[in-house]
């Protein structure tokens, strides 16, 4: 089975365009073509602006492609967390925002009669843990607080066994690409421009900021709209410190017995996703995910994607039909950052940190830039806001950040790898020491060896190699290289150093 095979881009035929070839002008720039650049985009070409958007690779290459798809304000355990450490209109705004993302999908959808699969369903969140019963106890007097409508239960209908349970009703799924390629339409007739293959290095900041393209190219505008993964351009935010990406799988097989319906998540460790979908070729699939850790980490990648497959075949599912994993950024505070880049900086916007639950909050960007975009002002009072800082618990996750980057930096340089290189089969790769110098070396499908310096290119870690995806990931700040060293996800610009020493597998 491949790796990283998502259902979403197999089964969709995605637009595609030319990249960008000679220096542009535009109203509005958006860096970034998955979800929240094609919101943000469709709402502001509805109101006549002018809008281009700039796409590094295709369109939906990051995790708009690769996502559960689950369009649900039941986040995890999060409605007492927010009011704990935050206040009731906090949570409660946070709660109103998803469900407006979930009103613009189904409004959207009818209006411009997009067939993208929404159905209706409850979403359960779930333990099997005795010691768990009274977070999901707490979590249900935060729903009565804000006036969420749920309940707690003692069974699910899957079919297995839980000590507590909460649903929140009135929750959906999607498919997220086709959704996205009608809203694309529209975009392209009220006179949008979409450019691929386009890498967008910086900004040239003023009046009428520049978007400078990785060869050189300039886009002037007078609004930035930053809604790539990873903040491309920091602004002074340090984003590097007050972010952190995980990585998540999802494996999807077809189930032996009828789907009883629901969208599921566990509040245990290691954490379970279920949901279906409904395709042409196999029937119903189950989407099955979770195994999460921050990239770069824990224990060699295949093992997640076995786990998975494991808990598959525990809910009565045959050998998956795909397998894919997706990169999720996390903020101090669990709250997204969606709004202007910086404090005095109110022609470039950024939004990120969506944990991962992208498919409600990517839309409320979308909808939160556009209106300060359009008006100045915020849908949503300014909770998103970037430049926000809360004593607990940002203090102690901030510690907590870069604590966890200064461990990984000092593992990673004392590092004992192989003295010699190993024999190394295609879409292989291992790390050596050579002269105290630590060495990648990764095998091609041709059979070519290639060597790159393992620092990452951000700030110095010791990235590491994932079988599962043939990669080498940095597990600092979760930057992404190809076995040959080229970037595939930031906050890394440049691609790892190539280096000859004459070493053979």
């Amino acid at each position: 089975m491949k790796h990283n095979l998502s259902y979403w881009r197999e089964k969709t035929k995605i637009p595609q365009f030319e990249s960008l070839r000679y220096d542009a002008e535009s109203e509005i720039v958006i860096v970034g073509g998955g979800i929240t650049g094609i919101v943000t985009g469709y709402m502001l070409a509805q109101e006549g602006k002018q809008v281009t958007i700039l796409e590094a690779d295709d369109l939906y290459s990051g995790t708009t492609g690769y996502t559960t798809a689950k369009l649900t304000a039941q986040h995890g355990l999060i409605y007492d967390e927010y009011i704990q450490h935050f206040n009731t209109a906090i949570a409660k705004t946070h709660y109103e925002a998803c469900m407006d993302a979930i009103a613009f999908v189904k409004d959207t959808a009818k209006k411009h009669k997009i067939d993208c699969h929404l159905t209706e369903q409850d979403a359960y969140i779930y333990t099997k843990e005795k010691q768990n019963i009274q977070k999901l106890e707490k979590e249900y007097e935060a729903y009565q607080k804000l006036g969420i409508t749920g309940e707690l239960t003692d069974t699910i209908p899957l079919a297995f066994d839980v000590e507590k349970a909460l649903v929140m009703k009135n929750q959906y799924q999607y498919h997220p690409l086709q959704f996205l390629n009608g809203l694309l339409q529209v975009f392209l007739e009220k006179g949008g421009k979409v450019y691929t293959n386009t890498p967008v290095d910086t900004i040239e900041e003023g009046s009428e900021p520049v978007v400078v393209t990785k060869n050189g190219l300039k886009v002037t505008c007078k609004k930035i709209v930053s809604a790539s993964h990873w903040p491309f351009y920091d602004g002074m935010g340090f984003y590097f410190a007050r972010l952190y990406q995980d990585r998540s799988y999802v494996v999807a097989a077809k189930p032996k017995d009828s789907y009883p319906g629901g969208m599921y998540i566990n509040a245990d460790t290691p954490s379970r996703s279920v949901r279906s979908i409904d395709t042409e070729e196999h029937g119903t699939l189950l989407l099955i995910g979770g195994e999460s850790h921050r990239t770069g980490e824990g224990h060699p990648e295949e093992m997640y994607y076995k786990e998975l497959t494991d808990y598959a075949a525990y809910l009565g599912t045959g050998t998956p039909l795909y397998m894919w994993s997706a990169q999720d950024i996390v903020t101090l505070d669990n709250l997204p950052y969606i709004g202007y880049i910086s404090k005095g900086k109110d022609n470039i916007f950024v939004a990120t940190g969506y944990r991962k639950w992208g498919m409600t909050s990517s839309i409320v960007a979308g909808l939160e830039i556009s209106s300060l975009i359009s008006s100045g002002i915020s849908r949503y009072k300014n909770i998103y806001q970037p430049s926000r800082f809360q004593a607990d618990p940002d203090v102690g996750s901030l510690t907590k950040n870069v604590m966890e980057v200064a461990k990984e930096f000092v593992i990673g340089k004392l590092e004992q790898p192989y003295e010699y290189v190993p024999h190394l089969k295609p879409g292989e790769a291992t790390k050596v020491r050579t002269n105290g110098l630590l060495l990648g070396v990764y095998k091609d499908e041709t059979g070519e060896i290639h060597q790159v310096d393992t620092t990452c290119t951000h700030m110095k870690c010791e990235v590491n190699w994932n079988s599962a995806e043939s990669s080498w990931d940095c597990p600092c700040h979760g930057s992404r290289f190809t076995g040959t060293g080229e970037v595939i996800e930031g906050p890394a610009k440049k691609p790892l150093k190539k280096l000859d020493h004459g070493l053979n597998s």
